[in-house]
């Protein structure tokens, strides 16, 4: 495992959490995304669907692929681990989400610039809205954007860590991604505090 490159791109999990809150802050309110199919899980009378860990940690992994895709990078690095579970404020002991903090490296600034503005470009296309776009509150005015996705209950946070007015000299430049999902309530019996 990279890491020191995790760590970097775990730097912005926080930040990334906070910039999702439209899915992770009150949960049981702002889970039905448009297009929200009954596949998913099954909805509950709190409006967080059913969702067994194992299969929400799956939905957070191919949500990665599909941004991972849109950047378009084959040739880059990418960190290794899997998404994580976190349990939600309004209900910690049933009701959980997945993030997903990884990080595309290993090539030069000028590619990361063009994956980010790929992924940019592609959101839309896939059913993704962007709300949020423009430099961040770093000391590097890195570029970030957070996008809601219409089709699942994601979002993703992606900045761009590279040289900047600010930062000129980055020395391990990279592309860090966050995919954060909404509350899932867990099924019957489930101990979240055993499926971090």
């Amino acid at each position: 495992m990279h890491r020191k490159r995790y760590r970097r791109a775990s730097v912005g999990l926080a930040a990334a959490v906070v910039a999702v809150s439209l899915l992770t802050a009150g949960c049981s309110k702002t889970v039905d995304h448009k297009g929200h199919s009954p596949s998913s899980g099954s909805q509950t009378a709190s409006g967080s669907p059913t969702l067994d860990v194992d299969k929400a940690r799956d939905k957070a992994k191919a949500a990665s692929s599909a941004i991972y895709e849109m950047i378009g990078m084959p040739a880059a690095k990418v960190t290794e681990p899997g998404p994580a579970i976190a349990t939600c404020d309004e209900d910690p002991e049933h009701l959980y989400k997945t993030a997903h903090p990884w990080s595309v490296y290993g090539v030069s600034e000028d590619a990361l610039k063009a994956g980010f503005q790929r992924l940019r470009e592609e959101l839309p296309k896939k059913g993704w809205e962007i709300v949020e776009y423009g430099p961040d509150n770093s000391k590097a005015k890195s570029l970030a954007l957070t996008a809601n996705s219409g089709k699942d209950r994601f979002s993703v946070h992606a900045v761009l860590m590279v040289s900047t007015p600010t930062h000129p000299h980055e020395k391990d430049p990279l592309l860090s991604v966050n995919v954060v999902s909404g509350c899932w309530r867990a099924p019957k019996g489930t101990d979240l505090n055993t499926r971090y």
